[in-house]
């Protein structure tokens, strides 16, 4: 098996791994290709150690997480690195590909509790209120005021729904028709839901929905892209999220489309919404993906009362009582 394994095929067992999860996982595209980067990875570094993927053992698997680790990478990083390893050789054994898995002993890096980061209301308030001014702006040049129109109805509807910006930029051109109060948005693994809009989220569905006709971009997608054929890239989105948020006051390090879905999600959250309800509109399959915006509430809590209790430690100094 190593010998057969070696060289033309090493590269076929990865991509039939591939295949399977997506045909019977439904990975999304981005998922596949960061499972076709970290075998990749790891097939570069057995090479030098004179094997190939199919035919590495444990030894082998033990020095790759060991040079993971050498390399910089963070705890969560080489987990899913390695994560990767252990389906990819479970397939392979489970498939009669190999007649042993050599990652059972490995050892998987702990990782500690991360919590997203989270803008407050205000904040998201001075970001919505500068999109707005931009796209009501008739003092720009047409193109510039094209861009700021659709930036303000990207902002609105990821901040009215909490869309995955994958899914955002991704919305077909029909969803802007009819003034509707909610999307159909189909997410991870195929699964459909129904996410509301705002008022004002309509309204800048809207207005972008006229500007877009207007400007003759009619075709498939809701966001076209730029210069190309294709809808608008989550990297394109992002960079001009930063920009938005600089000329708002704001940080630009600390504005993200991910920070805008973890700002509605808890949000709604610490309004009352129920956790089942946001794990819905969020479109997570388990409740425990959801309930780290729970943990999130619960530290706010906690500063808020070391830094305001009268009694706490924090305001008298660390010491107690005169």
């Amino acid at each position: 098996m190593a010998a057969k394994t070696r060289g033309g095929t090493r590269g076929a067992l990865v991509e039939a791994f591939l295949e399977m999860i997506a045909a019977e996982r439904l990975a999304s595209p981005n998922t596949l290709a960061a499972y076709r980067r970290d075998l990749q990875d790891f097939a570069q570094f057995v090479a030098g150690h004179g094997r190939d993927v199919g035919s590495a053992d444990s030894e082998t698997v033990a020095a790759y997480a060991a040079d993971l680790a050498r390399r910089g990478f963070a705890p969560a990083s080489q987990q899913r690195r390695l994560s990767a390893l252990r389906q990819f050789h479970r397939f392979l054994l489970e498939g009669g590909m190999r007649p042993d898995d050599p990652t059972q002993a490995l050892d998987v890096p702990r990782r500690g509790r991360q919590l997203p980061k989270i803008i407050d209301q205000g904040d998201v308030g001075r970001l919505l209120t500068q999109a707005a001014a931009e796209a009501r702006d008739p003092g720009v040049r047409p193109a510039a005021r094209l861009r700021a129109i659709r930036m303000h109805c990207l902002i609105e509807l990821l901040y009215a729904t909490g869309l995955r910006v994958s899914e955002l930029v991704s919305l077909p051109a029909s969803a802007a028709r009819g003034g509707r109060p909610m999307l159909s948005v189909v997410g991870k693994g195929g699964r459909e839901r129904l996410v509301l809009l705002t008022a004002t989220a309509i309204e800048a569905l809207e207005a972008w929905a006229l500007a877009r006709r207007a400007a003759g971009l009619e075709g498939r997608w809701l966001f076209p892209a730029d210069a190309q054929d294709g809808h608008l890239t989550r990297q394109a989105f992002g960079r001009d999220l930063k920009a938005l948020a600089a000329r708002a006051g704001l940080p630009a390090a600390m504005l993200s489309p991910h920070v805008l879905r973890h700002a509605f999600a808890s949000h709604l959250l610490e309004n009352g919404a129920d956790l089942r309800i946001v794990q819905q509109l969020l479109g997570h399959a388990d409740i425990s993906t959801t309930q780290i915006y729970t943990h999130v509430l619960e530290e706010r809590l906690k500063r808020a009362v070391i830094e305001h209790h009268p009694l706490s430690g924090a305001r008298r100094g660390g010491g107690g009582p005169a």
